[in-house]
């Protein structure tokens, strides 16, 4: 069976809380995900990843610790209807140029405390991680998650 979904984790492990995508990814990796979901680890050469979804997914999850001006910790979920709008912008431009479609993109995203040089999430990151594994669990099952409701509590 073809994977029908993307799960991306995109981030740099030595600049802390980047790292989130790829603490995610390892988190699911434990999981017990349907046979139609791949995951993979892009760290900075997402350039990779435009690449991978030339073979066609029907939807591709980023994961990603990006700034909203809100709480560390906090997750987001977007949908990115015009991909122009993502941080990584370059990748959908290459795959289009390639003639791929990343179907539908959706981006979890947190909200880093710190990203300094340094290995490891900031507390308030990594206590996002097993909601954030929830959220894409359900998205691969079809489901429509919620994300919670309240701000992340002081670790």
């Amino acid at each position: 069976m073809r994977p029908r979904v993307l799960v991306a984790g995109i981030g740099n492990v030595f600049l802390s809380d980047d790292g989130f995508g790829v603490e995610v990814l390892r988190e699911l990796d434990r999981t017990g995900l349907p046979p139609w979901v791949q995951i993979a680890d892009y760290d900075i050469a997402t350039v990779h990843l435009a690449y991978d979804l030339t073979g066609g997914y029907d939807t591709t999850i980023l994961l990603d610790a990006t700034p909203h001006g809100v709480l560390p910790g906090t997750l987001s979920l977007t949908s990115a209807t015009d991909t122009h709008d993502l941080h990584g912008d370059a990748v959908f431009r290459l795959l289009r140029l390639l003639g791929g479609d990343a179907g539908r993109v959706l981006v979890l995203s947190c909200e880093p405390a710190c990203v300094d040089g340094g290995i490891g999430l900031s507390p308030r990151v990594r206590a996002a991680v097993p909601a954030a594994v929830r959220v894409v669990t359900e998205l691969a099952w079809g489901a429509s998650p919620e994300l919670p409701v309240r701000e992340p509590t002081e670790v």
